[in-house]
């Protein structure tokens, strides 16, 4: 049984990180929302935060694998990859670390009513519009100038667009 590190509390003193991240989105009643799970409140990088499922990649590990990894570690649940569409960078003073995330296009293979929360991960998770993440994830510790959530309305900018064929993921 492997057992799962909590990386953004793991020292990496003047280390770049490279993380993934998951935009695993779905229409419910022809509204596209996008899968979030809050932290932790035990976490000390950005507790009770809402944020976009994924983390840390193993050195030498492929980025894709690693980010399937990641959710099925935290979520119990496989996914399909598609293309990136958001790279941003963001300094981790627990870690003492400078982080390079990538945001995916992502999707389900699992039923979502299989998703299962790991306490010492995430306290909830839910499915958000655009229009819910001004109303329900921004906070003061995720402003509206937060790289995150510029890659979150990036990737409904995206969808609405649709000129590329996001269902079709490996």
């Amino acid at each position: 049984m492997k057992i799962i590190s909590h990386d953004s509390e793991t020292p990496a003193i003047n280390q770049q990180v490279i993380t993934a991240c998951a935009f695993i989105h779905q229409q419910f009643d022809g509204i596209e929302k996008v899968f979030l799970a809050r932290r932790a409140s035990t976490k000390k990088f950005l507790p009770n935060v809402y944020e976009l499922p994924g983390g840390h990649i193993d050195f030498g590990e492929d980025i894709v694998d690693g980010l399937k990894r990641k959710i099925k570690e935290e979520f119990g649940m496989n996914i399909k990859v598609g293309d990136p569409f958001s790279v941003f960078t963001y300094a981790n003073p627990i870690k003492g670390s400078h982080s390079l995330e990538v945001i995916y296009f992502a999707s389900f293979v699992d039923a979502i009513e299989k998703i299962k929360l790991h306490p010492e991960d995430h306290s909830a998770f839910g499915w958000f519009s655009r229009e819910e993440i001004a109303k329900k994830v921004i906070d003061a510790n995720k402003n509206a100038e937060d790289s995150e959530i510029k890659g979150i309305l990036k990737g409904f900018s995206l969808l609405g667009k649709q000129s590329l064929d996001f269902a079709s993921f490996t």
